[in-house]
């Protein structure tokens, strides 16, 4: 689909143009209904349609426009209008008339600063996301017409620049949800590190070590997680060198279980498809530094992805083995179910031992239970920096990626220690995401961390948000490029 920004609507299929709540139009708006003699206004009369947020109403060939439909979109209170209730009206008029036969949509923004239709631009990038690689029957009427979309502005130039590292995140966020959204049988751990090995496109740099590597650096715990797969284990080290030569990086670690059948503690078969979707937090990395390396971002940034598969041959990892990772420590596997926190615990601490980092922040579809505390709305962090979980938590909001700041009891870390080793993987189903984020602790050697359990927002069946259409949903990769953005450049 072609972008392009343009200074006036000329003739054109669609015209969108937006309403604010109690039929009220801003700028450009007002001009059209002016040019059909009222007959905008007398449509939405004579509709349910107030210019209520995520809502449209379509107005077939009305007289005296170049347009053969225009469409009214929502934009809610014209007080509360911020860049997300601009994304949402954007994504909105694109779903309106994606499959209506037209092939150019133009959303007249004049009134608009020039950033804000690089903001619209970027918006309706990410609603018109559709991962169709499989798809070899569908029928013509159900598959999206719209192929040019002109966003009407005032300056044209600005607009332009202002939308380039807008784009370069919407392709981030697009590169992260076509990883998730890959089957196992294509994307497996190898797969995966050669996806990311090409982004050296970009200017990263990316390294892969396979299980000689890791055995070498004495990471038996992420290994003992693939060890029933026929499939190698990987870890794709990214490095993005955008800050000062020398200056401390920051880092993000991400857990890429490609594919979970929870091993020889194996998951019930229903739902359990869904598991190609496991590699969430290794997704949202790697299309983060993506982002970083596309927008030229000022900060030196490393990713750390661990890829394995967890499967139940004769050769896979038993409940009870003791295994020691590569930091010494000797863990006790209980679930392996609960194989997400072993890869990261090899990252993590490889993360920080070679790097040195300024803090650590890993991404996981960890638990099943941070959906039972949260729902599918929120991730959970957990952190030992107040400092890097108020920096997570302010960015939050500004991208419509919820988060939710969980505790890490003191108390609670015991319940990990285990008889035999010197922690055990699993405590069971008590607290079991503030246990899961205790293990995981043991593995940062104090440097400042967070986890963010992703397991409620790595995919989604029924979106309420017009940016992001139903199945892999990219989080995290927003999230975290606003947090460097804001905080950590410069």
């Amino acid at each position: 689909m072609k972008i392009a920004f343009v200074t006036e609507a000329g003739v054109t299929q669609t015209l969108a143009v937006l309403v604010h709540e109690g039929r009220v139009f801003p700028g450009a708006g007002g001009d059209h209904d002016s040019a059909t003699s009222g007959t905008l206004t007398r449509a939405m009369t004579a509709s349910r349609f107030t210019g209520a947020p995520n809502s449209s109403l379509l107005v077939a060939a009305p007289s005296g426009l170049k347009a053969d439909t225009v469409v009214l979109v929502g934009a809610g209170d014209s007080g509360k209008f911020d860049d997300l209730a601009l994304e949402t009206a954007a994504g909105a008029a694109y779903h309106a008339v994606k499959l209506s036969g037209a092939e150019t949509l133009t959303l007249d923004l004049r009134h608009l600063s020039a950033e804000q239709a690089a903001r619209a631009a970027f918006a309706v990038r990410l609603a018109a996301y559709r991962f169709a690689r499989y798809r070899t029957k569908e029928k013509p009427e159900k598959i999206p017409s719209i192929q040019t979309v002109n966003i009407v502005t005032a300056d044209v130039a600005a607009a332009t620049a202002a939308f380039q590292p807008m784009d370069a995140v919407a392709e981030a966020v697009t590169f992260s949800r076509d990883l998730v959204a890959e089957p196992a049988n294509v994307l497996y751990p190898a797969e995966f590190a050669r996806r990311v090995k090409e982004l050296e496109r970009l200017g990263l740099t990316v390294e892969i070590l396979g299980e000689k590597e890791m055995e070498k650096l004495g990471m038996h715990v992420l290994l003992g997680v693939g060890q029933g797969s026929v499939r190698e284990s990987q870890l794709a080290v990214i490095q993005w060198n955008g800050g000062k030569p020398g200056d401390q990086p920051i880092a993000f670690v991400g857990k890429g279980v490609c594919f979970d059948t929870g091993g020889i503690s194996i998951k019930p078969a229903q739902g359990m498809e869904d598991m190609i979707w496991d590699m969430g937090g290794a997704a949202a990395v790697a299309g983060l530094m993506h982002a970083l390396a596309g927008r030229k971002a000022r900060v030196n940034a490393v990713g750390v992805l661990g890829l394995v598969e967890n499967m139940p041959d004769g050769n896979a990892q038993r409940p009870g083995d003791i295994v020691t990772s590569m930091s010494g420590q000797t863990v006790e596997i209980i679930n392996t179910d609960a194989e997400g926190r072993l890869v990261l615990a090899d990252a993590l601490w490889y993360t920080q031992d070679r790097f040195k980092p300024k803090f650590m922040v890993d991404l996981a579809t960890l638990t099943g239970a941070m959906i039972v505390a949260l729902g599918l709305d929120y991730a959970g962090v957990f952190s030992n920096s107040d400092e890097l979980a108020d920096a997570i938590l302010a960015a939050g909001p500004k991208v419509n990626e919820n988060v939710w700041r969980m505790p890490l009891p003191p108390q609670y870390d015991k319940i990990m220690d285990s008889v035999n080793a010197d922690v055990k993987n699993s405590a069971g189903r008590d607290g079991g995401s503030i246990t899961a984020g205790l293990f995981l602790q043991r593995f940062t050697n104090g440097v400042p961390w967070a986890h963010i359990d992703i397991a409620p927002t790595a995919w989604v069946t029924k979106s309420t948000r017009p940016t992001v259409p139903d199945g892999p949903v990219g989080w995290g990769v927003r999230l975290l490029d606003r947090m460097v953005a804001d905080k950590y450049e410069g």
